[in-house]
């Protein structure tokens, strides 16, 4: 079975992506599909459409769309009968989404992950925590880069297994109350 390390075509590990249109493009649900479904291997439209479910040309829109923001590129062709199919691949393993416009929905990934979660009776997973701490920055931001090594180390997971699992996870401030550092007694 082909793993993310083992894709047929050269990957970057990681790409940026802060153009309003890379931006744009990663608002779409089924682009996001399409991109992960290529994390396997190198797909035509017809591949993608069957995949997904959905008419070729809508996928050839998406495509296109990807392919203009720099997100995905043709990686081979081959002839068939008269017409040449196009390869299609990601150009970066993780895409890091740079900075975004004040009216683009800071939450978009928290949302994401609920229109996708799927929860079974029984079944150990899906599997959530909140944590707070009052600690400074400094630490908040030490933690933010260890969760970043592990969502690296996840995402770079061989390609196997009969199920898509997703993982949110990030430090954020609150607007939880705090007592002052003053003795309380």
């Amino acid at each position: 079975m082909t793993s993310a390390r083992e894709l047929d075509y050269d990957i970057e590990d990681e790409v940026l992506a802060d153009s309003p249109q890379a931006l744009k493009a990663l608002g779409s649900e089924t682009r996001l599909l399409i991109l992960d479904l290529l994390l396997d291997r190198a797909a035509t439209t017809t591949h993608l459409a069957d995949a997904l479910g959905t008419p070729k040309g809508t996928v050839g829109y998406h495509l296109k769309v990807l392919e203009k923001a720099g997100l995905v590129h043709i990686v081979r062709t081959r002839k068939v009968r008269a017409m040449t199919e196009k390869y299609y691949g990601r150009v970066g393993r993780t895409i890091v989404m740079g900075a975004t416009s004040s009216d683009t929905d800071p939450l978009y990934m928290i949302h994401a992950a609920l229109r996708e979660v799927h929860h079974v009776e029984g079944e150990p997973l899906p599997m959530f925590t909140i944590r707070r701490a009052r600690i400074p920055e400094s630490r908040a931001v030490e933690y933010a880069e260890a969760i970043a090594e592990i969502a690296a180390e996840f995402a770079a997971e061989p390609r196997e297994g009969t199920r898509v699992y997703g993982l949110l996870a990030g430090i954020y401030p609150t607007d939880v109350p705090t007592f002052d550092d003053e003795d309380g007694s």
